[in-house]
């Protein structure tokens, strides 16, 4: 018996479970049989295994290289009972193979992601031919008049080759090489759609949008900006001159014209809306963002099948010729804000993505984007048009991003940036109730050892049962956050010195009971507790962590496992002494060269098999560095020499060399040291890239930029081959002196790298402000990717952020084969971290590695 179906059915390819996820809902809302796979594999399994009489097939392109069964797919698409069925492409970075093979076959279209919500449109678009029902009331619809299209560029080329496709798909083509010419035709002669090119030599193409917006003889030409080059301060400018669409030269033809379509099929709806409303249901069923109607009262006229999905409704009946803000609005007892959506119904005034909350029948509140449109007929206003879309996975995401901006990713507790917030608030109220409270500083003792002895996971383990101890015993007005790797902070709210010693010594109590064992060995939790008061009216939040923490030393001077309550009186004397101690052991060290360099290497993913990953940590580099002749690329890391021969990692010294403007000296120490040893190392003149730490203190130093181009002189390095890494904290203080530093020293071919990228919001803000050329995404984030869906999002989503503005990625932390896994499957570029190799004392010579390869080859 043949199969019996009512749904078109689809084949969804993606190997991300959250980009999956979030394509599926969107595919099943257009009333879709979906069919989903999570690898190139089963995609390929199921094509060649089962007969499924698919009507489209979606894929999620890799953002790698080198990926067989990729090529193996677009084989099968191309043979039969596949060939005529429609493929869509979600790409990021597409290369020029893919975009030949589309070229080549029927029935294929690219949606970058970034507009992945155009899926659907772009699959009805491709499927109309097949239904006819659809297509005949369409048809019956359109204006017998082909649409008049004015296309502007200033090249010939590109003119006369858009100007042949459009003419090909039945427009009729106007074509201008300059702003003043195509403003001339605009007022002449009827335009119905303007399509510009954003850059042109006299005016860019965003001021004709703006004048023909402006122009009560042209206000009514649809304009669209057309763009080689992705730039959110162009698509900014596009959108705010009046552009309602942004295309892109290099994107498939046939995406391109299902956008000038939809803007076609718009005018449509706009010019005849009232005279042809059976008719132009038909078209509204097919579009994938939900579209209704109201008269001059607000009242509904017409609704779309997306709609009716959004907010739950079974049919039109239930909603036409009722307030759209009783039927669609939600609101609530705390939500008495003006709703702009309710206040443009039937007015003259245009909205564009205003969000609100929309009501599913069920009673839960949906967020949406609404843009409004003045509907008029015969020169009167009669009503408005509205579409809207679901942008619940949109917050559902920026809701993660929140949480993961206050939050430690590891315990889930409150983070350092909230802890201070909070802190700031708790002075003002103190100041303002003259309510005592009181800050605990706790520092782990001896908990570096736990890590290098029995590993991260058993460190890791610790840290989220002390997490999981103290939330128990806090009370419910204190505020508990993990504030380092090894230390937490409480706020203790209405105490007095005497209560809030008492409940650090309860707490520490608390803690020497926790054990962790791991492989036979059992390791005690201790830890030394700093209590400082909120007694002064001037204090600020940094004032009292400072308390705290010297607090927190004294208690470990004290013998450890100790709780001391800071004394401004004698411990500021003691602290300064510490401060000043080490001061002038830094300056010792800076005269004696007692500082020791190390370099981790980063790889390039390019060079990692997935398929024979190595258990063992460096094992991977060890077979890189044998293996290849090629450049290797490295992380400068600085230590210290103690007094005793031991080594001191940068978190104990750097905060005094910030406090005694000791910066900018380490820095050139650092830099100096490491091009000396690139010279030195014998290695072929650019095979060595150096990762360079570059502190604040240098950015704002007029004379560190001549610095360092004379120490690259020196020592005859290339500047191409050093990668100063900078964070956005350090930048953002000056940001205006930050780029002109970044660009002088890339003037000379130097590159710069944006740190623990996503560590907070405004590094999104700063990647667009800094001319730098990668990005590291931050480790706390790449630790986690195995443990939990919402770290490998958000991976994915900085990596995506960051390649659509033209930065390579790096990430950091890399501690085991499965991250770089995941890792690959998010398109990051480069990766780093101790199961790639642990930091390296010497710059390995790429020559006596390669003649120690040719002696056992011999």
């Amino acid at each position: 018996m043949p199969e019996i179906r009512t749904k078109q059915r689809i084949l969804l390819v993606e190997e991300s479970a959250t980009l999956r996820y979030m394509l599926g809902k969107i595919i099943q809302k257009q009333d879709f049989e979906l069919l989903s796979v999570d690898s190139f594999f089963s995609a390929i399994d199921t094509l060649q295994n089962a007969t499924l009489n698919l009507d489209g097939i979606i894929v999620g392109w890799p953002n790698y290289e080198n990926f067989e069964e990729s090529t193996h797919l677009l084989v099968l698409l191309d043979r039969e009972p596949y060939s005529e069925t429609p493929v869509i492409l979600l790409s990021n970075d597409t290369e020029v193979e893919l975009l030949n093979w589309m070229s080549t076959r029927r029935q294929t279209a690219l949606v970058p992601w970034e507009n992945y919500q155009e899926v659907t449109t772009t699959l009805q678009t491709m499927l109309w031919p097949v239904q006819e029902s659809v297509d005949d009331k369409r048809q019956a619809f359109t204006n017998k008049k082909p649409t008049r299209v004015l296309f502007v560029d200033d090249s010939k080329s590109i003119r006369t080759y858009y100007k042949r496709l459009l003419e090909r798909n039945g427009y009729q083509v106007l074509t201008a090489e300059s702003v003043k010419q195509a403003y001339d035709i605009a007022t002449t002669d009827a335009i119905d759609i303007a399509i510009v090119d954003y850059f042109m030599p006299d005016e860019n193409g965003y001021l004709l949008c703006q004048k023909l917006r402006d122009d009560k003889r042209t206000e009514n030409i649809h304009t669209a900006v057309i763009t080689g080059t992705y730039l959110d301060s162009v698509i900014r400018d596009c959108l705010q001159a009046g552009a309602i669409e942004c295309m892109f030269k290099n994107e498939a033809e046939e995406l391109f014209l299902a956008r000038l379509a939809a803007m076609r099929r718009f005018i449509e709806i706009q010019n005849s809306i009232e005279q042809q409303r059976e008719r132009l249901q038909a078209i509204l069923e097919s579009v994938g963002e939900g579209v209704y109607g109201v008269d001059n009262d607000g009242k509904l006229t017409f609704v779309n099948h997306a709609t009716l999905n959004v907010v739950g409704a079974a049919d039109d009946n239930s909603l036409l010729g009722i307030s759209a803000f009783e039927a669609l609005h939600y609101s609530d007892e705390d939500n008495h804000t003006d709703d702009r959506l309710r206040n443009a119904y039937g007015k003259e005034a245009k909205l564009r993505c205003w969000e609100t909350q929309f009501r599913h029948h069920s009673g839960k509140s949906i967020p949406v984007e609404c843009t409004v449109h003045p509907l008029r007929l015969n020169g009167k206003q009669d009503g408005s048009v509205i579409a809207f879309r679901d942008i619940s996975n949109q917050k559902m995401l920026e809701e993660k991003l929140r949480w993961q901006a206050t939050h430690d990713h590891l315990t889930e507790l409150y983070n350092r940036r909230y802890f201070e917030a909070r802190l700031e608030k708790e002075l003002k109220d103190a100041q303002r109730t003259a309510i005592m409270s009181a800050l605990i500083f706790i520092d782990l003792d001896r908990f570096k050892y736990v890590n290098d002895t029995a590993g991260h996971d058993t460190g890791d383990r610790m840290l989220l049962e002390i997490s999981c101890v103290l939330t128990k015993l806090l009370r419910r007005s204190d505020v508990l956050a993990r504030i380092g790797g090894d230390e937490f902070a409480i706020l203790l709210k209405n105490v007095d010195s005497a209560l809030a010693v008492n409940l650090a010594n309860e707490y520490r109590t608390a803690l020497n009971n926790i054990s962790v064992n791991s492989s036979q060995q059992v390791y005690h939790v201790h830890a030394s507790f700093g209590v400082a008061m909120m007694d002064d009216e001037n204090m600020t939040a940094g004032d009292l962590l400072a308390n705290a923490d010297i607090a927190c030393h004294i208690a470990k001077r004290m013998g450890r496992n100790q709780s001391h309550l800071y004394d401004q009186a004698s411990d500021e004397r003691n602290a300064m002494g510490t401060e000043l101690g080490w001061s002038t052991r830094i300056r010792t060290a800076l005269d004696n060269n007692d500082f020791e360099l190390h370099y981790q290497p980063i790889m390039s993913m390019a060079d990692i098999n997935l398929h024979n990953l190595p258990a063992q940590d460096g094992a991977i580099w060890q077979s890189h560095l044998s293996d290849n002749d090629g450049a290797f690329h490295y992380e400068v890391l600085v230590r210290m020499h103690g007094d005793h021969g031991e080594l001191y990692y940068p978190s104990s010294f750097m905060p005094t060399a910030e406090r005694f403007n000791l910066l900018m000296e380490l820095d050139m120490w650092v830099i100096e040291h490491a091009l000396r040893a690139v010279a030195e190392s014998d290695n072929p003149k650019g095979k060595v890239t150096l990762s360079i730490n570059l502190s604040g203190h240098s950015l704002d130093d007029d004379d560190a930029q001549s610095k360092i181009i004379s120490l690259l002189q020196k020592y005859s390095v290339p500047p191409s081959s050093i990668v100063f890494e900078i964070t956005e904290t350090s930048a953002i203080a000056n940001l205006e002196q930050a780029n002109r530093f970044i660009r002088d020293l890339c003037a000379i071919g130097c590159r710069f790298s944006l740190d623990d990228f996503g560590s907070g919001f405004c590094s999104f803000a700063q990647l667009k402000n800094l001319p730098t050329n990668l990005v590291k995404i931050d480790g706390q984030f790449v630790k986690s990717m195995a443990r939990g869906a919402t770290d490998r999002a958000i991976v994915t989503a900085m990596n995506d952020v960051a390649h659509s503005l033209g930065r390579y990625t790096v990430a950091e932390y890399v501690e085991s084969p499965e991250v770089v896994r995941l890792l690959k499957i998010c398109g990051v570029d480069k990766v780093q971290g101790n199961y790639i190799s642990r930091p390296l004392t010497e710059l390995p010579c790429i020559n006596v590695v390669n003649l120690h390869k040719r002696a056992s080859a011999e």
